[in-house]
């Protein structure tokens, strides 16, 4: 049975970097076959796991609503040819970018077939990865269901985890199908502050752990290097792990 864990939060947090940490804990337990989703309209996932990125199925959702379908090739054969060639095959996952959001006008065909045909290739995979945009904006559209865990991601700040509380809430008012909702809380100094566990226990989340701030992370960003490339005994990922130990069955 698939295994899968979608990241959410406000922007900022370090959800995509926690994303692609997830990733390199999958491949480096053997834990694979791995699909990485980025369903993110700023799409950068791949900066973080380190492959570029030439097709996404938003461009052949807009394709399709404009009439780009091939002649003597049905919609559901374009969508799934180009579903495929969206799929990005590195040497440890897979990567597969949802792109730009819609634009005017009613895309409810393309949706459904992308819908359809992305059921079918998340099949093959025993773990997907799905990096969400920031917000609440994919849950309230209900492309993140049935998933073993909803991670949410913050900061330290009351505001960022009052919106993953937000997230939660609307998640279950939805019922998106989460076999668990866990916290992790982010780019910690010195240790999670009382105001910060207070502001936890008052949203009613389920604290997982927390990340320390890492130099490392904003050294290889300043760099252009893909932080899945940071060394295992990096701190941040060290503390990574050890939280994804409590949760990847």
């Amino acid at each position: 049975m698939r295994f899968s864990v979608a990241l959410a939060g406000k922007g900022g947090t370090g959800k995509t970097t926690v994303a692609g940490m997830l990733v390199k804990y999958l491949v480096s337990k053997g834990k694979q076959p791995v699909l990485a989703v980025d369903a993110d309209a700023n799409a950068n996932l791949n900066e973080v796991l380190g492959v570029t990125v030439e097709g996404t199925l938003g461009r052949a959702r807009e394709d399709m609503k404009k009439g780009q379908v091939p002649e003597g090739m049905t919609k559901d054969m374009f969508i799934e040819m180009r579903l495929e060639q969206a799929v990005i095959e590195a040497k440890d996952f897979d990567l597969l970018v949802m792109g730009q959001p819609e634009g005017s006008g009613c895309y409810c065909a393309a949706n459904s077939l992308l819908a359809r045909f992305l059921e079918r290739l998340t099949g093959n995979y025993a773990y997907l990865v799905m990096d969400n945009e920031a917000g609440m904006e994919h849950i309230s559209r209900l492309t993140t269901r049935n998933v073993s865990v909803l991670l949410l991601v913050t900061d330290p700040s009351r505001r960022s985890i009052q919106a993953a509380g937000r997230i939660a809430r609307l998640a279950g008012e939805l019922n998106i199908g989460a076999g668990e909702t866990w916290l992790i809380v982010n780019q910690v100094k010195n240790g999670l502050s009382e105001e910060s566990a207070k502001a936890v226990r008052e949203e009613g989340l389920n604290l997982l752990g927390i990340i320390p701030e890492d130099p490392a992370i904003a050294e290889y960003d300043m760099k252009g290097a893909p932080t899945l490339s940071l060394p295992e005994d990096t701190v941040s990922v060290r503390a990574a792990f050890s939280l994804f130990d409590k949760i990847i069955r």
